[in-house]
């Protein structure tokens, strides 16, 4: 998915809450797939919601619908378990899907709703909109000859006059610049890929960067196309950013970690009450077994992320780089029911290879499990790693002896507080409009801007532009001023976003991230380290 925090782009299908689901509540999981064929999907036996059930539709004073209670009964019952043991109904468990297969069908744009009209951002390289001469920068005014332009659109309604079966057709009639009468186009959907992998670029001559938003199906192959590609390009060291990423599939995370390490190292094993102990060791076929390593993590890295991070630093293979990481320790396995729902059923623990179980506590509730990070922010655990504080009973080692702490998340080798220099009031106040002014500046400068392939001349343009003279001018229109005291604090910050947003728009992600590099503290910081090292 092309989005991002401060604009609305999206790239079909949104994932929604759903993705929150399939990443963070979902992964890790074990892709072993069970079907239960019973009736209403609930094992057939002699037990009270059975009996309930059948007396319900066979006595009940008024009529209704047993499977709408067998809806709300699954949820109900999954919340007595853990945090991580979920239900989708049918309608949502493709959604669901979708992120973790890697894939999903539609007619393949990333888009925005830019003044209540469809503006394509960007199509997908082989997909059958790019296929068709779909170019960034169309509006679409009509969807199968119905007007969408100016109608109070959803997102969500886009999509679903967008997205459909593999095979299906969509009609749409766009207006390019320059063409006088609106284009008609006849869109055969098919498969999109969804990429996890958002970048992969040398930093430095000798330092690459990838980074890794998901842990889906084809993940892997996606990472060591990757790799490959900056090994040829004279690749030393390597930055791993698992920054926000929420986990996935745990199998990809594993593949991973197998990159990096040498033949029989642990690299992760699970044990549950019906689970017998299962280990994953390194096989020694590993493409970068010996360069310098840094994965950078943050609070919302969680699961298979924290599986790879885990794995790299219990055996003393690399250095974490960050913040603490979420804490999901929980193995889930799905559930397929014949109606075309599922659920996600923890089964096991993982623990890393020094023994650490990393999940935190969920007892006092499902309500406090999820409002942690809160505390930890207003414990000023984001900027301090002072007020961190691990019981001894939570002690590991690691393979060379170093101490490390299970009981929640990967506590990073070195702490990177949460940057908040550049924020000032009026930063707070004009932070969504930067994006919206990034897109409106994209659209009337884009044939001028189609002419740079690299983000570095690029930059070089943007700086010549008086960006930031006419953001203040953009913001004043909607009676938001800047005064001088607030640019001296917030200046750089608001004008590099804008650089990098307006890069996004042209180049994609690799226009995107050698610029906000710049923003990055956490990144410099690691570029710095493995510069020392070298």
């Amino acid at each position: 998915m092309n989005n991002n925090n401060s604009g609305k782009t999206i790239l079909l299908p949104i994932v929604a809450a759903v993705c929150v689901a399939a990443g963070l509540l979902l992964g890790s999981y074990l892709p072993r797939k069970s079907d239960i064929p019973q009736r209403f999907g609930i094992r057939s036996k002699s037990d009270k919601i059975s009996i309930m059930l059948d007396r319900i539709e066979s006595d009940y004073v008024d009529p209704v619908r047993t499977e709408e209670l067998v809806e709300s009964a699954i949820p109900s019952i999954l919340k007595k378990l853990d945090p991580h043991s979920v239900y989708f109904p049918a309608r949502d468990l493709k959604r669901a899907n979708e992120s973790i297969e890697g894939n999903f069908e539609g007619i393949g744009i990333s888009f925005n709703m830019l003044t209540d009209t469809i503006l394509i951002i960007s199509t997908i390289p082989g997909g059958p909109s790019e296929k068709l001469g779909l170019q960034a920068g169309d509006k679409i005014l009509y969807v199968n000859d119905s007007l969408v332009a100016g109608k109070g659109i959803s997102d969500e309604a886009v999509m679903g006059m967008l997205k459909g079966p593999r095979g299906t057709i969509v009609k749409v009639k766009v207006l390019r610049k320059g063409y006088p009468e609106l284009l008609p186009f006849t869109i055969t959907r098919d498969r999109i890929p969804l990429y996890s992998i958002d970048v992969a670029y040398m930093a430095t001559e000798d330092i690459g960067f990838i980074r890794i938003n998901n842990f889906a199906e084809s993940t892997y192959d996606e990472f060591m196309n990757g790799l490959r590609e900056l090994k040829a390009r004279g690749m030393k060291n390597l930055i791993l950013d698992l920054r926000q990423n929420s986990g996935g599939v745990m199998e990809t995370s594993i593949r991973i970690a197998n990159e990096f390490l040498r033949k029989g190292e642990l690299i992760v094993y699970t044990k549950g009450r019906t689970q017998t102990r299962k280990e994953a060791r390194s096989t020694g076929n590993g493409e970068f077994e010996t360069g310098g390593l840094v994965i950078l993590i943050d609070e919302w890295s969680a699961s298979a992320s924290e599986i790879l991070a885990g794995a790299i630093q219990d055996n003393d293979r690399g250095t974490i780089m960050g913040r603490r990481s979420f804490g999901k320790g929980l193995v889930q396995e799905p559930v397929n029911f014949p109606d075309g729902s599922g659920m996600r059923l923890t089964i096991a623990r993982y623990y890393t290879p020094s023994g650490r179980s990393i999940q935190k506590p969920y007892e006092e509730g499902f309500e406090d499990y999820y409002n942690d990070l809160s505390e930890r922010f207003n414990n000023h655990e984001f900027e301090n790693s002072d007020s961190i504080h691990f019981s001894d009973s939570l002690k590991f080692k690691t393979k060379a002896g170093r101490t490390v702490y299970g009981g929640g998340g990967i506590m990073p080798d070195q702490f990177i507080p949460y940057d908040t220099t550049g924020l000032s009031p009026y930063f707070i106040k004009v932070r969504p409009l930067i994006y919206q002014f990034a897109l409106s500046y994209t659209e009337k400068n884009r044939e001028l801007l189609r002419k740079f392939s690299e983000a570095g001349e690029l930059e070089k343009h943007l700086d010549k532009q008086g960006l930031l003279d006419q953001f203040t001018r953009y913001t004043a229109a909607n009676r938001i001023r800047a005064e001088a005291e607030d640019l001296a604090i917030s200046g750089k910050l608001i004008h590099v976003q804008i650089k990098a947003y307006i890069a996004r728009n042209i180049l994609d992600n690799k226009g995107f991230y050698p610029i906000w590099e710049e923003l990055d503290t956490t990144l410099k910081f690691a570029i710095e380290y493995l510069g020392k090292k070298e």
